[in-house]
């Protein structure tokens, strides 16, 4: 969806004017100066510094907004992408990274292309839940570093390593910097009770930044943005914390790698990153979705999927051209958006010229902000992406197979990582889903219920009735039990009205109990057959056979059939 297309879209009743401009510009402006300091806490935490996340939200952010299907959503980077970043971050530097994100922007064009928009529909909740709680623990891991103040020179690669390093740091403690974090945290924690409209982030990291500040002029050393991160301009010209400069157009893979040196592009390096911007892809497409369905539900309107993905594609192609990393639909800068009065993807693109202003004009103020304050902001960014409650809720109240699902795709994205735990999640969601339908599908024997069978009939008849999918995890079951419940009887009916399916699977157990009546000279009589399994059937070319196999439009006519044969 082009942005003339949201426009109207969204200004069916009236037109789009000055005052809804004014809305956006509004909406626009306080939705990026949330952005500020968590797309620079994102992508510290993705191990990038973080000027590729205000590149990210700049870039991104504007090219989403511009070709989205999603006329509230506001795209930059989130919590979501930080346990897939971090490892590739360490492993292939920026270079590696921005590469990475240029191919998942091609994955999902691709996907917007084969028309895979509704792919959500497919993911049950038990996984969503599930990667999103892992994710909240491992950001949260991740920060104890900088809350704490430790001094650990490199974080291991696998989770309980990094429990390990963190325990074995913890003698060296920070009491500064860890005042500093507390009193962001519980600045964010009580603000929302004055009931302000501002966002409880901003003025915990003001207040987190005035405190470093006076700690680091009584000499107690609290580490910073500024003093965390350097840079060097093309000119020569170098500073500490975020360069004040506009992002520049590079080939991603010539920015620098984990030596600081540019990467050579090679198929086998394309090879390597793949399955991570495969990955990346998906989760931007999960999440993005996900972030739309939301907004569909505050502001009774409709997205387009296919268009959301197409936009995303394009922003997470470019972005990386000017150093952003991946970016994707942020649930809680969309939600802020709608309540600021959002009317359209014009607030979205506004996000990204505050956020911009911000890199032109505030890059010194930035630089204060310290580290430890960043690690609170990113805990509770955590605490939310996790969705406590609602996992508490599923595993009160679901099913023990969703409760499984939630605690497998828990773990093993915290253990390994959110990759093999949707696939591990999916494939396990899947199986456990065809079981339960299996087990719905079932036989009764309807030959002496007067519902269905209101006449006596002939010795040896015996009035099946089917229920349920007929596909392959149920099927051999549910002909077996045919079997014993006709094993004395020389005619067979089968009442199929409630059989929605036959897969292949069904048609081969039929087949078989076919040939068995064959064998046994019994009749089968198959009536109330369904479209789609007709039309199986025909395709297969399965048709009647003399004194073995008979079909029949209703019950009745096949009860009429066996009184006169009866009679006869």
């Amino acid at each position: 969806m082009k942005i003339g297309d949201a426009l109207s879209q969204s200004c069916v009743a009236t037109p789009y004017n000055g005052r809804r401009f004014g809305q956006d510009l509004l909406a626009g402006i306080t939705v990026g100066i949330i952005a500020i300091p968590l797309a620079m806490a994102l992508a510290i935490a993705s191990g990038v510094p973080p000027q590729y996340g205000l590149y990210t939200a700049i870039i991104g952010g504007f090219i989403i907004a511009l070709t989205g299907g999603s006329r509230f959503s506001i795209s930059g980077p989130t919590a979501a992408f930080v346990v897939l970043l971090y490892p590739i971050a360490q492993q292939y530097g920026l270079a590696g990274l921005l590469l990475a994100t240029v191919m998942s922007g091609m994955i999902l064009i691709a996907m917007a292309l084969l028309r895979l928009g509704r792919l959500i529909q497919y993911i049950p909740e038990s996984i969503t839940l599930g990667f999103t709680a892992g994710i909240g623990v491992v950001i949260a891991t991740l920060q104890f570093k900088d809350f704490f103040g430790l001094t650990i020179d490199a974080m291991p690669e696998h989770y309980w390593q990094k429990v390990a390093a963190l325990i074995h740091a913890a003698p060296t403690l920070h009491w500064p910097s860890l005042l500093v974090a507390a009193v962001t945290l519980a600045t964010m924690l009580l603000w929302p009770r004055l009931k302000l409209p501002i966002p409880a982030h901003l003025p915990a990291v003001v207040i987190g930044s005035l405190l470093g500040l006076y700690l680091n002029q009584q000499g107690l050393g609290v580490d910073t943005i500024g003093s965390r991160f350097s840079y060097t301009l093309p000119d020569g010209t170098s500073g500490f914390g975020i360069p004040p400069v506009l992002p520049e157009l590079a080939w991603p893979w010539q920015q620098p790698g984990p030596d600081g040196a540019p990467l050579a592009l090679s198929w086998s390096l394309i090879q390597a990153l793949l399955p991570s911007a495969f990955a990346i892809a998906m989760l931007g497409a999960i999440e993005s979705l996900l972030c739309a369905v939301v907004l569909d539900g505050m502001t009774r309107t409709r997205h387009s999927a296919n268009s959301e993905l197409l936009g995303q594609g394009l922003g997470n192609i470019i972005a990386p051209f000017f150093g952003g990393i991946p970016a994707t639909a942020a649930i809680a800068r969309s939600a802020a958006n709608v309540k600021a009065g959002g009317q359209s993807p014009v607030s979205g693109m506004i996000h990204s010229l505050v956020v911009l202003l911000a890199l032109v004009a505030l890059t010194g103020v930035l630089a204060y902000i310290p580290m430890s304050a960043m690690a609170a902001l990113l805990l509770m960014v955590a605490w939310n992406m996790s969705e406590a409650p609602k996992a508490v809720h599923l595993l009160k109240t679901a099913p023990r197979s969703d409760i499984a699902v939630f605690l497998i795709c828990f773990g093993l994205t915290v253990i390994f990582d959110m990759v093999i735990a949707i696939s591990v999640g999916i494939a396990l969601a899947a199986l456990l889903f065809m079981k339960e339908v299996a087990e719905m599908t079932r036989v009764r024997d309807i030959s002496e219920d007067q519902r269905f069978v209101r006449q006596s009939l002939p010795a040896g008849t015996a009035v099946l009735k089917v229920e349920g999918p007929l596909f392959f995890a149920a099927a051999d079951n549910v002909f077996g039990e045919i079997s014993l419940l006709s094993k004395d009887c020389h005619t067979i009916v089968l009442q199929m009205y409630s059989v929605a399916l036959l897969d292949a699977g069904g048609l081969s157990a039929l087949n078989k109990l076919i040939e068995q009546c064959r064998e046994n000279r019994t009749q089968l009589m198959v009536c109330e057959l369904q479209f789609q399994p007709l039309k199986t059937l025909a395709k297969a070319g399965v048709t009647p056979i003399d004194g073995v196999l008979r079909f029949f439009p209703t019950l009745e006519e096949v009860l009429w059939n066996l009184q006169g044969t009866d009679k006869r």
